[in-house]
This record gives C-alpha cells, sequence and structure tokens, in this order.
C-alpha cells in the first residue's frame, strides 16, 4: 500500500502484533493535532514516533493552530516551514452567522420550531449540543414533530450507528443531524443548509469547525446561534478568536418565551460564578452575595447589637489518658 489512514491507538495495537512493517514509512501526517490533544491522543502518537524511521517528511494539519500545537510541533519537527491558507480560526465568507439570545433551554426549543417552518430553507441542518443529554432532547423533539426525518450522533452511540446516521444524512434520507461536537471536524457532506449552535460551545476552536459544515466548495451556508445569559461570555470569547463580531438579532415575536425552570436558572448562575470567580479570585458567589444581604440591618436578639456573621469555632483534640 501507499497510503495507510489510522488513528494512534488502533495503528500501534496493530503494529506490537507484528502484522504492520513501517520501516519503509517516509511521511507522517498528524491531522486534527489540536484535537488529539484534547482528545488524550498524544502519549498514543509519542509511541508512534519511537518506532517509525528517524528520517522521514513530517506535515502537522490544524484548521486552528492553538499555542499548544505550535509547542507540539516543536516536540518533531525540525525547522518547520509553517504554511497557512488563511489565518487560524476564520470562519470561510460563504457562511452567513447570526446571533440569538435565548434565555433557556425550553425557548430554544421553541426556536427550533419556528425556524423549521420553513422546510424549503431548513432542508438539512446540523444541530450542535454540548452535552449527550441535550442532543437526544433535541432528537426527541424533532421526530415528534417530522418523524424519521432525524438522525443522533455522539459519543454513546457505537460507531455502526454513527456511520448509518451520517450516510442517511448524506443521502437526504433524513433533514436533521444533531450531534455533540463528535461530528463537528472531518465531516465532508455537501449541501447542508444550516449550521444551528443549539448550545455555545466551551472550546472556542470548535465554533469555527462546527460552522465549517456549512458553506463548502464555494457553496453558500447558515450559521444560527442560541446563546442564554451565562453563555454569551462564550460568544465574546470567540470573537476575539474568530476576530469578528456575530451580528445578533431579536427573538421573533412569534416565538413563545418560557421562564427558566429552577435548575436550570441554578445552573446559569453556577457558570456566571464561575466566570467571575476566573476574572476576580476574590468573588466569593452569588450565594455568599445573598447571604450577605440578608444579615444587613439584622439585630441579634441575643445581644442586641447588629448581626455579624461568625466564623467557624475550631474544636481541639484532647488526649485520653492511657489509664
Amino acid at each position: 500500500m501507499d497510503i495507510l489512514i489510522a488513528t494512534p491507538g488502533r495503528l500501534m495495537e496493530i503494529y506490537l502484533k507484528g502484522d504492520l512493517v513501517l520501516k519503509e514509512l517516509k511521511t507522517l501526517v498528524l491531522d486534527e493535532a489540536d484535537k488529539m490533544m484534547d482528545m488524550g491522543f498524544m502519549p498514543q502518537v509519542r509511541k508512534l514516533l519511537e518506532v517509525i524511521p528517524r528520517k522521514r517528511q513530517n506535515l502537522l494539519f490544524s484548521a486552528t493552530m492553538h499555542e499548544r500545537v505550535e509547542k507540539l510541533s516543536e516536540e518533531f519537527l525540525e525547522f518547520p516551514m509553517k504554511v497557512e491558507v488563511t489565518p487560524s480560526a476564520t470562519p470561510v465568507d460563504t457562511v452567513s452567522q447570526v446571533l440569538y439570545q435565548v434565555p433557556n433551554l425550553p425557548t430554544k426549543i421553541n426556536m427550533l420550531a419556528y425556524l423549521f417552518q420553513n422546510e424549503e430553507a431548513f432542508n438539512r441542518v446540523m444541530i450542535f449540543t454540548r452535552s449527550k443529554k441535550n442532543a437526544e432532547n433535541v432528537s426527541k423533539f424533532l421526530d415528534r414533530k417530522a418523524a424519521g426525518l432525524t438522525r443522533v450522533i455522539h459519543g454513546n452511540k457505537g460507531q455502526n450507528t454513527r456511520i448509518n446516521a451520517m450516510e442517511a444524512f448524506r443521502s437526504g434520507e433524513v433533514r436533521f443531524l444533531v450531534a455533540t461536537d463528535v461530528a463537528s471536524r472531518g465531516i465532508d457532506i455537501s449541501d447542508v443548509s444550516h449550521v444551528i449552535n443549539f448550545d455555545v460551545p466551551i472550546i472556542y476552536e470548535d465554533y469555527v469547525h462546527r460552522i465549517g459544515r456549512t458553506g463548502r466548495a464555494l457553496q453558500t451556508g447558515s450559521s444560527i446561534t442560541f446563546a442564554n445569559e451565562a453563555e454569551m461570555h462564550h460568544i465574546h470569547e470567540i470573537e476575539k478568536l474568530i476576530k469578528m463580531l456575530i451580528p445578533e438579532a431579536p427573538l421573533p415575536p412569534e416565538v413563545f418565551v418560557t421562564d427558566t425552570g429552577i435548575e436550570e436558572r441554578q445552573e446559569i448562575a453556577r457558570d456566571l460564578d464561575h466566570q467571575k470567580r476566573k476574572s476576580d479570585p476574590e468573588f466569593k458567589g452569588a450565594f455568599h452575595d445573598k447571604k450577605q444581604h440578608m444579615h444587613e440591618g439584622m439585630i441579634d436578639k441575643r445581644t442586641g447589637r447588629p448581626f455579624q456573621e461568625k466564623k467557624p469555632t475550631k474544636i481541639r483534640g484532647f488526649r485520653r489518658n492511657k489509664s
């Protein structure tokens, strides 16, 4: 054979069985190098580098050239030449982008229902979610609206299930493909009309890969992003990465905005606290602020003085007499 395409772990497994001879290898290509680092493949790649010929050509490909990728390249590339087709993390010009601030998950579902009324425009749609749970929830909703026209792929789905779902979407048998970021890279399906970011990715480079599933081969495509209050922080970081502002549009008046449930409200609050804590290490969280506010102006009944939060008392240990 002239060309072998493999994942690092499987390649090493076959090599160690003695079924694969690599001494004639002339060129090594690492594709999607940044994702390999995120997914923990680098120990396997390093093992591979120990068994292949020292004299070879190395090529490293990545759509988003993170600092970690450049450090990796220094590890096994000697005096490399860097070639940029476009600046790193640059969305293609053929993809239009729009952002909607959507307060919660039920309203995001309502927004999908509103958009998908236009069957002619939204004819082949990829919907990306952050979690497997959300992927299943969106898939069940779409199945109720358009039975048989939806497939879902994520890490809990078997390889054959994922392949079959992708082929059904590619052939046009299904209208919607719901996925986590397992499908945001390396998927070349023509005529994807829209990519919808149901959840904003927290790995910011994944935004570029997601919207790159549409507008391929000089065709036009559209990217639509839903963001709640906590996700807007990630949107600002993504805009810094892609060096452009994502145009924002108001929610259509036809979309019913539901109240945010307690669990989701708490999750959003925790996310906001986490973001504030990262920017300000002395920030103690919304619960602490609420507690302080409750105590302001209160009088301690025992002392008759303004209430002061007590510090936890220390309990000293004692020695038991041996006798």
